[in-house]
């Protein structure tokens, strides 16, 4: 059985329909996570598809809006768990640590929507549970992070022009800062998707 799963976070149309999107640092999150999803099917290892839900709040993450649903271009095969949860981690609110565990895993691989956000979190979460955890910062992709005084309904270019933004390199920075040697190994695509050279 599997002892790696790759789990793919929040990589859906609700983040595609807000404004700020326009500003997302890795607008090809999609190619780069089937990237390491193809790398882990290869491998033989678990993929776990993560949608984040706001039932009942009329917003981009309310499903029955219909925007909760995998970006075009990524697809569950047969096995593969399509989990939805209400909080910002991808075990609380799932049986996400009952499949990993059913399949063997020690070592989780995170990707996704948002990197210092559900990603991050995740990763906490789970190296709380005993996982390792692998971060493929270049896999995760983010949007500029308005300061927190800021009011709520700012438009895209209130919060560019705010000199407390933090850009998504900031915000990327300090992930893989709080992140390295405490919760999680940060890795690259390159070095997760390479091809083994056949001795």
């Amino acid at each position: 059985m599997s002892r790696t799963a790759l789990i793919v976070i929040d990589v859906q149309e609700s983040f595609r329909i807000r404004p700020n999107w326009q500003a997302v640092n890795h607008p090809d999150i999609a190619d780069r996570v089937n990237r390491l999803v193809r790398a882990a099917r290869d491998n033989g290892d678990l993929v776990v598809w993560v949608l984040h839900t706001e039932p009942g709040t009329g917003g981009a993450f309310d499903p029955a809006e219909g925007n909760v649903r995998l970006i075009e271009g990524l697809a569950p095969i047969d096995g593969e768990p399509l989990l939805a949860k209400t909080s910002h981690n991808a075990f609380t609110t799932t049986n996400l640590q009952q499949i990993l565990t059913q399949h063997g895993v020690t070592e989780v691989v995170i990707s996704g929507i948002r990197t210092e956000q559900c990603c991050e979190t995740t990763a906490r979460v789970a190296s709380d549970l005993g996982y390792d955890v692998v971060f493929v910062t270049e896999a995760t992709a983010t949007t500029p992070l308005p300061h927190w005084t800021l009011p709520a309904d700012a438009t895209l270019d209130e919060i560019l022009a705010d000199p407390r933004t933090l850009s998504p390199e900031i915000v990327t920075e300090r992930t893989e800062y709080a992140l390295a040697g405490r919760f999680a190994t940060i890795r690259t695509l390159e070095e997760l998707t390479a091809v083994p050279v056949a001795s």
